[in-house]
């Protein structure tokens, strides 16, 4: 056999390939067959095909993702919350007036219902309470060692194995295909940017999200960036595709979202002169997973949801859709 494949090179090739498993690798292979991978995959041909009257540049090829119940759960709360938790029961003994102050006074109590009664209000109110009065880089140092020892009240899996493992792939397979990904999430940016690279292959650059305002000081003769107790910009919702002008500064030609909040995001990647490619991730495994969306007070889906069949967006439902939802454990 070896003294064949000298003999012929491309046979070599060939042998090479296969037993490497290129030739094996299946795109999607967490997705069962369906409409929805055909319509990921159909419009990823047409816009890769060169000469093709829908090719797009590789430097035009931008896909944006919401995190939050889009690349990963965010069944029963948002993760961050759980991370906003454990820093406000950090820093209470610096705060005795939480023990009566809501929603601090609640979230010590362990009413995690009541806490978040308050709606936005009570929640950015946390997030600058938890967030600030710090350097960028202490900041950072303290999501990384939170997200390396955190765990899902439910599953027990630190939260970066509750991502879902459809969405990986096809992470991969745009980028792939020369696509550059970016997330554009509600979630905070500073959070997310730590852990997105060796996570989801994701850098810091490419993480779009809601942030704090925040102020350059020198101390000690050495030159820091502070975390202030104020919001800069909520990438939510109207706020998504300013997000993206802004920090990203092209229009996606590929967007995929799973709420109302990613509604505008949607909207704006499908109007463009390309004709953009929109799905929405629909929560629809009550016993993998979670099963929610009009009604829901998280990841609520009500107009997106209507907006996504009149406008034949792509709608991905994850009980008939994926083979697998989170990757297998370790």
């Amino acid at each position: 056999m070896k003294g064949l494949l000298n003999k012929n090179p491309v046979l070599a090739g060939l042998f090479l390939l296969f037993f490497s498993g290129s030739l094996l690798a299946t795109p999607l292979a967490s997705w069962n067959e369906g409409a929805s991978k055909n319509a990921i995959m159909e419009f990823v041909r047409k816009v890769t095909t060169p000469g093709g009257a829908d090719y797009v540049d590789p430097a035009a090829r931008v896909a944006v993702f919401d995190n939050d119940g889009t690349l990963w759960g965010e069944y029963p709360v948002y993760f961050q919350v759980f991370f906003i938790i454990d820093r406000i029961k950090q820093l209470a003994p610096e705060n005795p007036e939480w023990k009566t102050r809501e929603p601090f006074a609640s979230v010590l109590k362990g009413d995690l219902k009541t806490a978040l009664a308050g709606g936005e209000k009570a929640l950015l109110e946390m997030v600058a309470a938890t967030h600030a009065g710090m350097t960028t880089d202490e900041f950072d140092a303290l999501v990384s060692d939170w997200i390396t020892t955190a765990r899902h009240p439910t599953t027990q899996r630190p939260f970066t194995e509750m991502v879902y493992q459809p969405m990986l792939e096809l992470l991969d397979y745009l980028r792939e295909n020369g696509f550059k990904t970016f997330i554009v999430s509600g979630g905070g940016v500073a959070f997310m940017r730590p852990w997105a690279e060796s996570v989801y292959g994701i850098p810091p650059e490419q993480v779009v999200g809601s942030r704090i305002k925040t102020e350059f000081q020198m101390r000690d003769g050495q030159p820091v960036i502070l975390r202030k107790g104020e919001i800069d910009f909520i990438d939510d919702k109207a706020g998504k595709p300013i997000g993206i002008h802004v920090g990203i500064g092209r229009r996606p030609i590929m967007a995929f979202g799973n709420s109302d909040g990613d509604l505008q995001m949607l909207q704006w990647t499908t109007a463009g002169n390309s004709g953009g490619f929109a799905a929405i991730i629909h929560h629809t495994d009550g016993e993998r997973e979670a099963a929610y969306d009009r009604e829901s007070h998280i990841g609520r889906l009500d107009k997106a949801l209507d907006e996504a069949k009149e406008r034949a967006w792509t709608l991905v439902d994850m009980k008939k859709d994926w083979k697998v939802i989170h990757p297998p454990k370790p």
